[in-house]
Formats: structure tokens, sequence, C-alpha cells
């Protein structure tokens, strides 16, 4: 709850011709609902964290109108029409689905995953709008938006959605929680309760820069996330760095994770001929201020994928920004750097090996390869599959490095399929999980 008392009412401030969208004729009802709706606002705000000063201008497509909201610690304040001060948040949308957020009818995530929502700029911000107020007859909102303090100088950045049993949802190298909202929304309304959470050094969570950023790092934090959640086992779906991240955390408490999904896992490399050079680089380098230019960036995203075709533009555009916001910051390009050398020079084999230990695995696993991921070549499969022969293993065609993102309507199912398995039981309780021979057969 805020910690004075909330404004109420709205402060409606008109403006000229050049900042607001003219009226468009024969929608004069959804422009009423749509005020009214705008208008509870205040009075349905729950507070904010300290230094909260957000400012959000959400264009109504349909209706051919302009709104801002302004949030901050104890106060929420809104206006008809664009304000002069830069948004931090764009959200384009239409005037039917504000109202189901309204009502509560799905969630920001449901309307982003559906594409009935566009945002730019901070994209926690945008999906995590409804985390802010009240729904009618005061129920509380369908998600919430924490950070979480995990001592060490860690703080984790974590989106909640959905009830039943839990999943978590850890993002690659580079990536954010946002690179899983199409699969929250799938797990939320299929009877789970998902965290994607950002892993410290990425999106919005903290960036110690004394961490060492390594697999067994994260997996401690994302252990400790649960902890802090209240989660005492969970499934675990990770892509690219997060697969290997979920690996970890299942060898390191198996009592805890009941089932991973890895989704383009970053495994050891059998061969690693670039090692000597990797080993020079230095993450510290990271410290020195450097920008990469955007073209870059695009091109390496575009280069993640095996079908462009199937990539929403406009998303991609929001990805790149926030890869260069977040990357301005010098702790965030010593995380990156460092993680990246972690994960290249992690030894393949040998008594601490990668492949030694995974053959100690005892959690269900599936793992999920494209054919044409460039990063991590589904080639690897036959190497996982000598040392974790009862493990689950799929191809897709076509697919690359971020299958959720590229094939969402093959990979959301095929999840819902395994954590059900997995975790089935744990909405009466924990239950044993069932063994890797029935998830292969």
């Amino acid at each position: 709850m805020p910690r004075t008392t909330i404004r109420a009412g709205i402060r409606a401030a008109r403006y000229g011709p050049a900042r607001v969208m003219a009226r468009r004729p024969g929608t004069e009802s959804r422009e009423r609902a749509v005020e009214e709706a705008l208008a509870t606002l205040p009075e349905r705000y729950l507070g904010g964290p300290d230094g909260l000063d957000a400012v959000y201008r959400i264009t109504f497509e349909d209706l051919g109108c302009v709104w801002e909201v302004r949030l901050g610690p104890d106060a929420a304040t809104v206006r008809d029409g664009a304000g002069r001060r830069r948004p931090d948040v764009e959200i384009s949308t239409d005037a039917a689905t504000w109202l189901a957020l309204r009502r509560g009818a799905l969630s920001g995530v449901d309307a982003f995953a559906a594409r009935r929502l566009r945002a730019r700029g901070d994209l926690d911000l945008a999906v995590a709008f409804e985390s802010f107020f009240r729904r009618p007859g005061g129920r509380g909102p369908r998600l919430r938006l924490r950070r979480l303090a995990l001592g060490g100088g860690r703080d984790v950045s974590v989106l909640t959605l959905g009830r039943g049993p839990d999943v978590v949802l850890v993002h690659g190298l580079g990536g954010t929680k946002s690179s899983f909202f199409e699969t929250a929304a799938a797990l939320a309304a299929g009877g789970h309760r998902v965290h994607a959470l950002d892993l410290p050094g990425f999106g919005a969570s903290s960036k110690p820069l004394r961490a060492p950023y390594d697999a067994p790092w994260f997996a401690a934090a994302v252990l400790d996330a649960m902890d802090a959640l209240g989660v005492a086992r969970a499934g675990l779906a990770g892509n690219s760095m997060g697969g290997r991240v979920a690996i970890e955390a299942a060898l390191a408490a198996p009592d805890r994770v009941a089932g991973i999904a890895l989704l383009c896992p970053a495994v050891a490399f059998p061969k690693r001929t670039l090692h000597p050079l990797v080993a020079l680089l230095r993450p510290e380098l990271g410290l020195l201020p450097h920008a990469i230019p955007r073209a870059l960036v695009a091109r390496q995203l575009w280069s993640l994928f095996g079908d462009r075709e199937a990539i929403d533009a406009a998303l991609a555009d929001v990805v790149v920004d926030g890869f260069r916001r977040t990357y301005a910051s010098a702790g965030a390009r010593h995380a990156f750097l460092a993680s990246a050398r972690n994960l290249y020079l992690e030894a393949p084999f040998g008594r601490r090996g990668f492949y030694p230990r995974l053959a100690g695995l005892r959690t269900p696993a599936l793992f999920v390869w494209g054919s044409e991921d460039r990063l991590v070549p589904a080639a690897l499969r036959h190497v996982v599959y000598d040392w974790l022969p009862h493990a689950r293993q799929t191809v897709l065609e076509g697919c690359g490095h971020v299958p959720q993102v590229e094939r969402p309507d093959e990979v959301n199912p095929m999840l819902l399929r395994f954590f059900g398995r997995c975790l089935g039981a744990d909405a009466a309780g924990p239950a044993a999980s069932p063994s890797r021979a029935e998830l292969a057969a």
C-alpha cells in the first residue's frame, strides 16, 4: 500500500493539435469507457518503489487518442494528451484490449504475447503496468513484478503470474525475462505459477562487479530467488545460458528441481578452437566505456533465428534497444563478457568436466535443439546422449537458437506436457518425480 494518502481523481489537461491525435468519428462510447477506466487508476494505485518516476504514453489506435499516466512512489496521475517529457514506455493498443486488462480478463503478458499490446522503451514497466493497480472489486493484480534482495549485492527482478505448481524461467546470455513472456503466458494459462527472472548482471537485476558470473553462481542465485519467493520445488526452463544454469541448479539441489526443460542449452563444447584467445580476454575490459553499434546488435539478434519471417520486426527493435540501453552500464558489460568467457572456457571432460558431471543428473530433463542454431549446434545432442542417454531430446527443424520466441506454437505445448508430468502431483503436495526412463518413453 502507498505510504501516504493516494491522490484520487484525474488531472486532465488538454493540449494543442500538435500533440493530440484527432478523435475518430463513431468511437464515442468506447472512448467514454476507456476514459472512465483511466479515471479510476489513481484510486486503485497500490504504490511503487522508492524513486519510481515513470511516464507511460498510451495510444489507442482504434480511437485515435493518446493518454499519459505518471507513476510515483505514492501516487498516479492521468492526463488526456501527450506531455512534453519523453515517456519511459510507449504502449499501443485498442480499447477492447485495455478494457479487458481493466477487468482482469487477461494480463499484460497475455496481451503482449497475443500482439494485442505493443510497447517501446522499458519492457518490464510496460508489461508490469497492471501490477501497480487493484482490479475491480478490490482484487489484486493478475501479475506481480518484484525486486528480490538475495544478499551479497544480488537483487533479482522477477515477474510472477498464474496459479498452480511453480515453474521458473531463465533467459540466455545477453537476454532478459522478456524472451520468455509468451511462454510465461502459456504456462500460466495451463495451470502453473510462473516466475520469469532476470539473472544478476542482466536486465533489471543488480550487476555486482565482483561476481564470478559462472554457472554455480547463477544457479545459487536461482535457488535463492526460489527461497525468497517461498518456492520449495519447481520446474526450471532455460534458454542457452539459462539452460546451463538450470542443469547446474538440478545438480546442486535435485530435491528442489522437479524437471528441467533446456532450450538450446549452452553445454560445453568438446572442441574449443578459440580457447587460447578467449582465455586472454578479460571481462574487466567491459569496465571501459564503449558502445556496440545498433546495426551490429540487430545483425547478431537476427542471426539467432532460423526463420526471420516468424519474428515480429517491431519486437526485435525493442529487444535491440533494450540490450543497448542495458549495455551502457559498466556492470552489464562486465557481466556479459565474464559470462560469455566462462561458458566458452568450461572444461568438457576430466574429473570436474561438464559431461562427467552431467552423467550424474537424476532430474528429468528435456533437451530441445534447433537445426539452424549457429551458436549451440544441434549435433551436440549426440554428445549429450553418450553421457545422459535417458534424457528426452528433440530437434526443431528450421529453428534457430531461441525456440520459445521463434516456434512458440510447438515449444509451449511441449513444455506444458513436460511440466505437467513432472509437477502434476505438486498441486496436492510434493511427490516423487517421474523417472527419466518414463519421460524418455
